[in-house]
């Protein structure tokens, strides 16, 4: 069975990309085969940083989506991972929806999971739930809570959505928070996380040892709560 994997959370700036880019380093790390795809048209991250995984997708023509679905088939030992831009989730939902999906799925051997994104505003909690009166528990679903876009989730956890959506079947888990300073010279560098580990030249980085350091700590961390999940 081909496992598909969608990143979304529509809203920009809750870190859809960086979950991606986490995702990606992690199949990478455990040597897990994959397939990327980017919908971004002007600034794809997980092309920019996992460029040798990764293709272009156009989200709004439902050829160039048939193509990750034709993709899993064909290679079912590869997961498929699929950064979605900011503002596609209406076409997403139209393609799989028009495309019967959902039902066809489990006969072409194909696991679609959907990356819920969230930072800790009302925005993303509305999301939520406007994705789980769209789906419910017919859409394997996890809610991703990134620290990195902050670290208190009181109005998530106070609109009673998420417990709402563990009763359907979805799972969560946290991405922890990583210094904001260390986090814009990674991506000023345009550097995976890999090189940002272990690339020592600090004039090429701008990364310090200890700086490099966290940066390992932090992707053990996210790693450990990604492990349970079985991608």
């Amino acid at each position: 069975m081909s496992n598909l994997h969608f990143i979304g959370g529509e809203k920009g700036g809750v870190g859809k990309s960086l979950v991606s880019r986490v995702l990606a380093q992690y199949m990478i790390d455990h040597e897990r085969p994959f397939l990327g795809f980017d919908t971004d048209k002007s600034h794809g991250s997980l092309l920019r940083f996992y460029s040798d995984f990764t293709s272009p997708t156009v989200i709004d023509q439902y050829e160039s989506l048939d193509r990750i679905i034709e993709s899993g088939i064909e290679e079912p030992e590869r997961r498929i991972l699929v950064d979605l831009a900011a503002q596609t989730h209406q076409f997403l939902v139209q393609w799989i929806e028009d495309s019967g999906l959902l039902d066809l799925s489990g006969d072409l051997g194909l696991s679609l999971n959907y990356w819920h994104v969230m930072d800790s505003g009302q925005d993303s909690v509305d999301l939520l739930r406007q994705l789980l009166d769209q789906f419910g528990e017919r859409l394997k679903l996890t809610i991703v809570l990134n620290q990195v876009r902050g670290d208190r989730f009181d109005i998530l956890d106070a609109s009673g959505q998420l417990d709402r959506a563990k009763g359907l079947g979805a799972r969560a888990i946290t991405i922890p928070r990583l210094q904001d300073s260390t986090m814009q010279k990674i991506d000023g560098h345009s550097l995976s996380f890999w090189a940002a580990m272990n690339n020592a030249d600090k004039s090429n980085t701008g990364l310090g040892l200890l700086e490099r350091q966290r940066i390992k700590v932090w992707l053990k961390k996210a790693y450990s709560n990604i492990e349970p999940l079985d991608i």
